[in-house]
């Protein structure tokens, strides 16, 4: 156990922001560099090694929380890392990126302030690279088997490197011109500096894996040739057809997809382009959705430029504490100011679109909304509530409906897919196609980083044994488990 009355004598603390008026002007991590290190430890000791760990259960990786807690509280950080990565590939995008379902069900949140999770899990990481203990672990001998992994996200990076290290050879293919997926062009620099996954990339060709950029399968290779090619397939492509807004209107120049967005931004942070070729600069920017891609939208517009930003959603307001109906240790939805959100902007729940209307050129001048609410489970509009406002760049944030089947990488391979659009797989995460696995989000349905790497992680035992006969390789979750909701 770390502090027997840690979580009696030691606050809450978290991590440090660098000022809004600083931060907006650059595009690195919003945190203050070295801010968590001077007050870690002592955090790290009010965790009270419960006799049921919850935070267990609220992590679908099954992290070692009170573990690591424990060697943090004590600095010593090499134990801490391994504990760390016993679970877990890759704690530096989940200890920046996750959402902590493992503090929600944290046993102190009970009546407290749960244990800053998120702040020491990626404290272990970032001392563990600097002091050189994060290194390769290529195989002792190799199986003589292939394997393809399609897609480089968190769930295929996973995949990857458990199966690398299992002794098989790897490919991974990306459809971008960079690895990393949805990390790489989804995620905003000053939310992940992208140093973090080329560092564990290097890790990984280290180990053996091989990367495949610019090669989308079912356009440029034929699926069905790829699964001849190798000797096991890993699909792991994402839920990447964003969901869209059909209103009269939506055809006007400037309304995009998160999606079409971002990655431009991105873009620039890699040297691809001086300015991006959709910019906020100078726009009133609309944001529609209320979720972590649309907070993305609203920091990056901030950074742009904007002359205002607002962003809608069609729910009402969440609370500040836990409902009754979403009781300790489920995930509560709460109303969550990000780092976006301190930096300005206007936030608008209750709303839905109407429509757009543009200008002579067809560029988008306004956004038609009315306010909305729910009478006996439907949503119905409120009468009189309509307006309108000024929107010259609209950005669709509104959630993913399933796996790109436009590539014809789904028809070529001749998946089934289930009631939900994903594609349909087993209890070892196999398809209907012999040879063939599917992990993450193309199997899932949209879902969160955490549970990405813990699909991977799962896949990769089933890859392991469909090609050995067995597999001592370990597997989180089953396809059918689900957050701890109610």
């Amino acid at each position: 156990m770390a502090d027997p009355k840690g979580f009696l004598t030691t606050g809450r603390e978290v991590a440090k922001t660098r000022p809004v008026a600083e931060r907006v002007k650059d595009w690195n991590e919003v945190y203050v560099p070295g801010s968590l290190l001077p007050i870690i430890s002592k955090q790290a000791g009010r965790c009270m090694d419960c006799g049921i760990p919850f935070c267990h259960n609220g992590c679908p990786l099954g992290n070692l929380i009170p573990e690591w807690n424990d060697y943090a509280y004590r600095e010593d950080w090499s134990a801490a890392s391994e504990r760390l990565h016993a679970t877990n590939n890759f704690p530096e995008f989940t200890g920046r990126l996750c959402p902590a379902p493992c503090e929600a069900a944290c046993v102190l949140g009970i009546n407290q302030p749960a244990v800053t999770i998120k702040n020491v899990e990626v404290s272990i990481i970032d001392k563990a690279w600097d002091s050189g203990d994060v290194t390769p672990q290529p195989p002792e001998r190799l199986s003589g088997k292939t394997v393809a992994v399609i897609g480089s996200g968190p769930a295929g990076l996973a995949a990857a490197q458990q199966l690398t290290r299992a002794g098989h050879t790897v490919a991974v293919y990306e459809r971008a011109d960079r690895i990393g997926g949805l990390l790489r062009y989804g995620i905003p620099e000053f939310k992940m500096e992208k140093v973090h996954i080329n560092r564990r990339i290097e890790q990984m060709r280290a180990e053996g894996t091989k990367f495949r950029t610019e090669i989308e399968i079912g356009v440029d290779i034929d699926a069905a040739k790829l699964r001849r090619r190798y000797d096991a397939v890993v699909i792991a492509a994402g839920a990447t057809v964003s969901r869209d807004l059909p209103v009269p209107g939506r055809e006007l120049k400037g309304i995009h997809f998160a999606m079409e967005y971002l990655p431009l931004a991105n873009k620039v942070q890699e040297g691809d382009f001086v300015a991006p070729p959709i910019t906020a600069e100078g726009k009133h920017v609309v944001v529609i959705g209320g979720g972590d891609t649309g907070a993305d939208c609203v920091g990056t517009a901030h950074r742009q430029g904007a002359a205002s930003v607002t962003q809608l959603e069609i729910m009402p307001r969440p609370g500040e504490e836990r409902n009754a109906n979403q009781p300790w240790p489920t995930f509560p939805m709460l109303y969550k100011v990000t780092s976006a959100h301190e930096e300005g902007g206007e936030r608008v729940y209750s709303v839905s679109t109407t429509h757009f209307e543009g200008d002579e050129d067809g560029n988008v001048q306004f956004l038609h909304l009315v306010e909305v609410e729910f009478k006996d489970g439907k949503l119905e509009q409120k009468p009189g509530t309509e307006r309108k406002i000024p929107a010259q760049l609209v950005t669709l944030a509104m959630g993913f409906t399933g796996t790109d089947q436009a590539n014809g990488l789904v028809q070529q391979f001749g998946l089934e897919l289930d009631e939900r659009g994903n594609i349909a797989r087993d209890a070892d995460f196999a398809t209907n196609v012999d040879g063939v696995f599917v992990a993450g989000d193309a199997g899932r349905g949209q879902s969160l980083i955490v549970w990405a790497i813990a699909e991977g992680r799962s896949a990769a035992r089933g890859v392991d044994r469909y090609l050995t006969g067995a597999s001592e390789l370990p597997a989180p979750i089953r396809p059918t488990d689900r957050a701890l909701t109610v």
